[in-house]
């Protein structure tokens, strides 16, 4: 392969890439199609190398728009090759876009990411800040390499892991959001632990909104407490401030002001912002919230993620990796009871069994654990019984569960169509409005994921579900007599589950 063509290949994917963010590609794409390497330019295809397996997934998804750019770019027709990079042992041939291979969703825990080497010989003395803790212990565990990822969750960990090593300056801020339980404080920890591992230089804090909110109070109203201007010098000293769960900070003018003072600070200095929501940005802005338009758009200016429900892939190979990890640590730690065996069928069952939780997952597999070493101590084994009476208590068959059947059919009455015209095929402009919210909904109110949801909505493709998801928030934000009555359409469902 000639340099030419490697500066040819260069040249062209970078102009696709552009052509794709006037085309509004979400942020988080256009992100992992920067990682991607283009390697070289043939006549009819330009080939790119990636590292991951689940990148080739999501760039077959937006097939058509990429070569419809990268033909544009070019001036004439092309297609799109992806290669998986040596490093991939899973696959290193080349995989052209219009086949149709199932691959594994979860990838290596490890980056193949350059490491940030920092510059300790010209780092000067920093003045002692308040705000530097120590990691607490079971926080301290909340590691990168701890991480499942999996294809819910993958943008969001590859995202982290490029905040924690200082490469990539561009995802500033790094926004993550998603339901509880899913992961969020874990990334976010991992980049703390990361950076205390590996980069004296950098002072990473953490702060929840509540505890970002309780120092800003303390300032204003303990005499004994920092005045304003010290707090605010001691947030803007930081290098990468991490704020979780920040919409706990929406009913907060006073703080929202001073938190967006330290914001603009920090960012115009080159520093790291990472934040955490269980929504996203535009989504913060509505109801009594205190963020306005201007403060939902500065936290969506860098790259926005989200962190989707685990479907039974994850949720299996979070069961094994909990079940792994807790059986190490006890035998390292030297904690009793926790060294119970649970054979690869009850695991599989667990994971079946399962909730969409992580946090309520990780709890599941500790409680079996200490009961397989109960039962193993007095001769006999873990039952698929006793799977399943841990799961009914884990996650309770009598609490009030939504469908997609019950949101499709609020929604048909609602808005007086047929169940076949909302999942049908149809384009009529009065079918579209419902059919967008019903999709919305069914992100909102169930723990079905995007390609489940897809496929109670007539077989739709992952991008289609996407965009009605994003249209919705989009409206919402917009139009408030749309937001009030997609409001009162989930209510009503709620109360009638």
């Amino acid at each position: 392969m000639s340099e030419e063509k490697m500066t040819d290949a260069e040249a062209l994917w970078a102009d696709v890439i552009t052509l794709l963010k006037e085309r509004d590609m979400n942020a988080a794409t256009l992100a992992m199609l920067r990682s991607c390497t283009p390697a070289d330019l043939t006549e009819d295809s330009l080939i790119i190398e990636t590292e991951l397996s689940f990148a080739r997934r999501k760039i077959e998804r937006e097939q058509p728009l990429i070569e419809e750019c990268l033909s544009a770019a070019a001036f004439q027709p092309l297609t799109l090759t992806v290669r998986l990079g040596h490093n991939n042992s899973q696959q290193s041939s080349a995989l052209n876009l219009s086949e149709s291979q199932s691959e594994p969703t979860v990838i290596p825990i490890t980056s193949n990411q350059p490491e940030y080497v920092p510059d300790m010989a010209n780092q000067k003395a920093r003045p002692s800040n308040f705000l530097a803790e120590d990691i607490p212990e079971t926080d301290s565990k909340l590691t990168f390499d701890r991480f499942v990822a999996g294809e819910e969750n993958i943008l969001a960990f590859e995202a982290a892991k490029q905040v924690a090593n200082g490469i990539n300056k561009s995802y500033n801020p790094l926004f993550i959001y998603g339901k509880s339980g899913l992961g969020k404080t874990h990334l976010l920890r991992a980049i703390q632990n990361y950076i205390a591992a590996n980069d004296s230089t950098r002072l990473c804090v953490y702060r929840s909104a509540s505890q970002f909110v309780e120092d800003y109070r303390t300032s204003m109203n303990d005499p004994s407490a920092p005045p304003r201007s010290a707090l605010a010098r001691s947030y803007q000293d930081v290098d990468v401030l991490i704020i979780d769960d920040i919409q706990n900070m929406q009913t907060a003018a006073g703080t929202i002001r001073f938190f967006f003072e330290t914001f603009n600070a920090l960012v115009s200095h080159g520093k790291q912002i990472v934040l955490a929501a269980d929504r996203s940005p535009s989504q913060l802005g509505m109801g009594e919230s205190k963020f306005d338009e201007r403060d939902t758009s500065r936290m969506d200016s860098g790259v926005t993620v989200s962190i989707q429900v685990p479907d039974y892939e994850l949720k299996l190979n979070l069961v094994n990796a909990f079940y792994e990890s807790m059986r190490s640590d006890a035998s390292e730690e030297h904690i009793q009871g926790m060294d119970g065996t649970i054979s690869e069928d009850l695991r599989r069952l667990m994971a079946d069994r399962a909730g969409t939780s992580i946090r309520l997952i990780k709890g599941f597999v500790q409680s079996l654990l200490m009961l397989a070493h109960q039962k193993e101590s007095r001769g006999g084994a873990l039952s698929r019984e006793d799977v399943i009476r841990a799961s009914q208590q884990k996650w309770p068959t009598g609490q009030k569960i939504v469908t997609v059947s019950h949101i499709q059919k609020a929604v048909e009455n609602y808005y007086d169509i047929s169940h076949e015209d909302l999942v049908g095929s149809k384009r009529n402009k009065e079918l579209m409005e419902p059919r967008h919210v019903a999709i919305w909904l069914t992100r909102e109110m169930t723990d079905n994921t995007l390609a489940d949801i897809g496929k109670k909505f007539g077989n739709r493709t992952h991008a289609t579900v996407k965009h009605s998801i994003a249209w919705v928030e989009d409206i919402k934000t917009k139009d408030r007599l749309f937001h009030d009555r997609v409001d009162s359409l989930q209510n009503d469902i709620s109360d009638k589950a």
